[in-house]
């Protein structure tokens, strides 16, 4: 990042840290910030603290400026990804899902919250609400957010199994138990029920997030 503003590393570290002394999540946690550079900050941090989707596709946009490059070639979006579909709307849903897929597998330190897996072509960053029925602010939250492989962020989305919001274990649904018998489940699926998920390193899955996956999406007990 300095290199493409322009910037010492060293000078790009420092103004993320002014930045952070406008942060109340990092306030309080018991941090700080340095707070010299709060007047230049906080009317940027301000502007745009509740309109995160707004922020993302500006920096896209200064990113694509500085590379002087089109902003579809820095989001790898092709004329095909284009066909039929404004493209205002393709850039905005590519910049979100791209900030957020980082955001998430960056908090879990690309591993898989319930395997472990950490080959990033195999990794999803799922939504705990879903997309669809999240707010503005929940969209891009990365507390709405968990790292899974493949099969288990499938079957997170389809309610196969839940995480409660109580303990971070997984419970299984009765419809998912069906397959007990089944030569895959016990390997899959049945070793994993009641299991803790590997927390995140900042920021944990909200609790009020994953009671409304238990209660809207979770198949049941």
């Amino acid at each position: 990042m300095a290199r493409l503003i322009g910037r010492t590393e060293n000078s790009a570290a420092l103004r993320l840290v002014n930045f952070a002394a406008c942060d109340p999540y990092i306030i309080n946690s018991g941090r700080t910030g340095m707070p010299a550079g709060i007047p230049v900050c906080k009317p940027v941090w301000d502007e745009f603290v509740n309109d995160k989707e707004r922020l993302f596709s500006e920096a896209q946009r200064i990113k694509a400026e500085l590379l002087h490059k089109p902003i579809e070639e820095t989001l790898h979006i092709t004329a095909r990804d284009l066909e039929g579909k404004e493209r205002t709307t393709v850039i905005r849903q590519r910049v979100n899902q791209s900030v957020f897929r980082s955001m998430i597998l960056n908090n879990y330190e690309e591993r898989c919250a319930i395997t472990g897996i950490n080959i990033p072509e195999l990794l999803v960053a799922g939504h705990i609400i879903p997309w669809a029925d999240s707010t503005p602010q929940q969209k891009l939250s990365p507390e709405n957010g968990i790292c899974l492989s493949s099969l288990y962020d499938k079957a997170f989305d389809k309610g196969l199994f839940t995480i409660s919001p109580d303990d971070y274990t997984i419970q299984l649904s009765s419809a998912l138990r069906e397959y007990e018998t089944q030569e895959f489940y016990d390997k899959q699926f049945g070793s994993i029920n009641g299991k803790q998920i590997t927390m995140p390193i900042e920021h944990k899955p909200n609790r009020d997030f994953l009671a409304y996956h238990r209660d809207h999406v979770f198949a049941g007990e």
